[in-house]
């Protein structure tokens, strides 16, 4: 039996709720920019371009900086570097919300990224240590990976409800009370953890984790937006390739950035890869559904936020539930029956017409967060578990990478499909005496649509709505036979990986007996 002064006590349960609050808010940061985008607009005037970095530069920060930090974390302390983390994250927030140039906002948003990229791997690794057993670790981490689905969900419904009342600056007043909250109490219920053999973090390779995760992630979501083009498709290449030195450096180094090794573990890596792919689809189609809710039914974003609650709440109930289950039955099984779930969802989606309503979307999307959103903090929960206890800040760096590439890959490559099948369904069916361009996109259609008199905008409207639903389906066509084929491959893959109440050898052990 495992020695139960290991167990948490109640102080490392109160600790957990205040790592929660910051996790909570790195991801509702995300959706209320997007919800205030009108009013900065008004306000600031900035350019095209300069709109495209203030709504992309603070995901694209917190993807570069996350290895780095990770490993950093390691080395000055984690408890440190969350504690400095929140204090810019406050400072940034406040200089956010009273930005007076376009410019000025892009630069505190930047800060923001950086910063919310030393929070995500610290609240992670800190309760890998605060929670030995493996049995309470699961229960912890789940409840970590679902705030991080909680802020995503509330961020539509809080924002528009400062928005309706405030500036847009109100939005980013939001963290500072979160932050205070954890610099006052973070240094009294949370442990300080340091590498004491940890060297000095290699600056060529943080320069090259950075360049190969912005460039890879930026390329692709230039693809979403914009379909490939030469620019797009290079970036990409350039991403892969500077990863390729980054890995074949790592390889070299004694004390590497990122160890190399945890690959080598299968519960990691399988772990990652069905992480990977959870969330690319996830986020993929439920960005289409959210278009479909908006564009399609006439739905506000605060609305839509309503309406995507109950989703995220069943994600929530089953994540907390699949975290109990998992102690008696092995996690190979309860990834593959969360797969199973979210393909019977993602089935759904293939009535989905114009004229379908909302009910059938959210039953769909129900059904994919309650079977996918435990496959998620189960897989993270493996991850962080699969790597040594010194460790776990880099574990924690990886797996946040995979959320942030999975979403940008997902929307991009969901978006891309989407675009196809709309862009060909509306030129079989395309209306005469359309101005061309609204075959691009549904949002051009609807404008074009405005603008023509009697049946013929109703007509376009109508052809355009039919072609975006189409665009779903197809997606979700794809996506059902995928879950099962992952389901089999979970099932196979970690077979060996036992349920989290049983007494186990760790993988890790023979990584740090290995000599590198």
């Amino acid at each position: 039996m495992r020695d139960s002064s290991l167990r948490a006590t109640k102080r490392e349960w109160i600790g957990l709720a205040v790592l929660a609050l910051p996790s909570m808010l790195v991801t509702m940061d995300l959706t209320l920019l997007h919800l205030a985008v009108p009013q900065i607009s008004a306000d600031l005037n900035p350019s095209s371009s300069q709109l495209l970095w203030i709504t992309d530069i603070y995901g694209f920060a917190v993807a570069g900086f996350l290895v780095t930090m990770g490993t950093l974390g390691e080395r000055v302390g984690r408890r440190l570097l969350l504690m400095l983390g929140a204090g810019a994250f406050g400072v940034a927030s406040v200089l956010t919300a009273y930005a007076e140039t376009p410019d000025m906002l892009i630069v505190t948003r930047a800060v923001l990224g950086v910063a919310g990229a030393c929070l995500a791997p610290s609240t992670l690794s800190l309760i890998r240590n605060m929670f030995p057993l493996p049995a309470q670790r699961t229960t912890a981490v789940t409840i970590w990976s679902t705030s991080f689905m909680l802020g995503g969900a509330l961020g539509p419904v809080v924002g528009g409800v400062l928005l309706e009342f405030f500036w847009w600056g109100s939005v980013f007043l939001l963290a500072v009370p979160v932050m205070l909250i954890l610099l006052g109490l973070g240094p009294f219920l949370l442990p300080e953890h340091r590498d004491p053999h940890g060297a000095r973090v290699d600056l060529l390779s943080s320069a090259l984790s950075f360049v190969a995760v912005l460039a890879v992630i930026y390329g692709v979501k230039e693809i979403a937006k914009h379909g490939v083009s030469p620019l797009s498709g290079a970036t990409v290449v350039m991403g892969v390739a500077v990863g390729y030195v980054f890995v074949r450096r790592q390889r070299t180094l004694t004390h590497p950035l990122l160890e190399m090794r945890l690959f080598t573990v299968r519960a990691f890596s399988a772990s990652l890869t069905t992480l990977l792919v959870t969330i690319m689809f996830l986020m993929g189609v439920q960005f289409l559904i959210a278009q479909f809710l908006q564009s399609v039914l006439g739905l506000s974003p605060l609305q839509v936020g309503l309406w995507i609650l109950p989703a995220v709440l069943s994600g929530m109930v089953t994540a907390l539930a699949a975290a109990g289950i998992v102690r008696r039955i092995r996690p190979a099984y309860v990834f593959a029956g969360g797969m199973v779930v979210a393909a019977i969802g993602f089935a759904l989606l293939w009535g989905v017409t114009e004229d379908s309503g909302s009910g059938l979307v959210i039953a769909a999307s129900v059904l994919m967060f309650a079977g996918l959103t435990p496959v998620s903090a189960l897989g993270v929960d493996l991850i962080v578990g699969a790597a040594p206890p010194e460790q776990a800040g880099q574990a924690s760096a990886i797996s946040e990478t995979a959320n942030e590439f999975g979403g940008a890959l997902g929307i991009a490559l969901v978006g891309s499909v989407s675009a196809a099948v709309y862009r060909n369904s509306m030129s079989d069916t395309y209306p005469d005496g359309v101005p061309s361009g609204a075959d691009d996109t549904l949002v051009a259609a609807l404008e074009a649509a405005a603008r023509l008199p009697g049946e013929a905008g109703g007509h376009l409207a109508d052809t355009a709505r039919e072609a975006f639903a189409h665009g779903l389906q197809v997606n979700a066509l794809v996506a059902a036979p995928l879950m099962l084929a992952m389901a089999l491959g979970a099932s196979y893959l970690l077979r060996q990986v036992r349920a989290s109440s049983h007494e186990e050898e760790p993988e890790h052990s023979r990584l740090a007996a290995e000599p590198r």
